[in-house]
């Protein structure tokens, strides 16, 4: 599959998924003769779970701290990214739920504070 056709299978753009194997979180795909990208199905499932992982939080650099453990993902569907298991995975999401943790407390202590300026008298 085209590079075109598997950005638009899996929602997104040619530019992302260039930009997820210039980041490392895709391996690059194998090329046709005429050198275009050419995707198989394990390489879509795996555009699928960076995307999902992606859309739960993690960051580019997450991902790519992790991205030699997709395949673990892949060959276990039913897995869930909280499995807890000793590892490089395990400690970057305990770090991005420990951050969001942080800046929920963050903007709860700001909206505290807004809504407590606007309900002072003036």
């Amino acid at each position: 599959m085209r590079i075109g056709d598997a950005a638009a299978a899996a929602g997104t753009t040619p530019r992302a998924l260039r930009f997820y194997e210039e980041r490392g979180l895709l391996p690059p795909p194998r090329r046709t003769a005429s050198g275009q990208r050419d995707y198989t199905e394990r390489d879509m499932a795996r555009i699928r779970v960076v995307r999902r992982l992606l859309a739960l939080g993690l960051t580019v650099a997450d991902v790519r701290a992790c991205a030699d453990r997709i395949d673990l993902l892949l060959a276990q569907p039913g897995r869930r990214c909280s499995a807890p298991e000793p590892g490089a995975a395990r400690g970057v999401v305990d770090q991005r739920l420990a951050a969001l943790d942080a800046e929920i407390a963050r903007l709860t202590a700001l909206r505290e504070s807004l809504a407590h300026e606007i309900a002072a008298p003036a």
